[in-house]
């Protein structure tokens, strides 16, 4: 058996054990990846970067923790590959490929695009620091912990960033977004 001392373990073993503790990991790398790259393309070829090294060192997990270990895999690839973090746009919307719900209302259309970019707004003139604790737990979804171990910084300065970020987002958007916004007639 491959887990005995001294064992090889089987690339059929391999593989079911990539199945279990990798396969159902691979949503939150990608959403991980994209939050690091901001570029579909970079975000994709980051995480198949991740997944081919998780799958070489398969055989030396021990099975605890897949997600912090993916994690950290992802962190250390996307730094070995001289990542930059590249300001984010939002998507045209002029442009026709983009997908648009089957319901769009005419407040939608005009509403949501204007509180979206004062949103994207207010998160990019975060230092650095803060947009990045902001990106991974508001925007990725990731855990506080999840964070730390991605940033390689201890959980509670994830939640002083998140606080101090999410602070700074408010304060920036009632100042500009809540100030300017029409008053809507009943």
């Amino acid at each position: 058996m491959a887990d005995e001392p001294g064992a090889v373990a089987t690339p059929e073993a391999n593989s079911e054990k990539f199945a279990e503790h990798v396969q159902p990991h691979i949503p939150l790398l990608y959403a991980t990846a994209h939050t690091l790259t901001r570029n579909s393309t970079e975000a994709e070829d980051l995480v198949q970067d991740t997944l081919l090294r998780a799958f070489r060192a398969i055989e030396r997990f021990d099975g605890a923790y897949p997600k912090a270990w993916l994690l950290t895999i992802l962190r250390n690839t996307n730094i070995n590959r001289g990542q930059k973090k590249k300001p984010f746009l939002f998507d045209n919307p002029d442009d026709p490929s983009a997908d648009i719900p089957d319901e769009v209302t005419p407040e939608d259309i005009i509403v949501e695009p204007v509180f979206d970019h004062a949103v994207q707004t207010a998160l990019d003139e975060l230092p650095g620091a803060f947009r990045a604790v902001v990106d991974l737990v508001d925007v990725g979804g990731l855990s506080y912990a999840e964070a730390a171990e991605l940033l390689d910084i201890p959980v509670g300065t994830v939640m002083s960033r998140l606080h101090r970020g999410r602070g700074r987002i408010r304060k920036r958007l009632s100042s500009t977004t809540v100030a300017n916004r029409p008053l809507r007639s009943s």
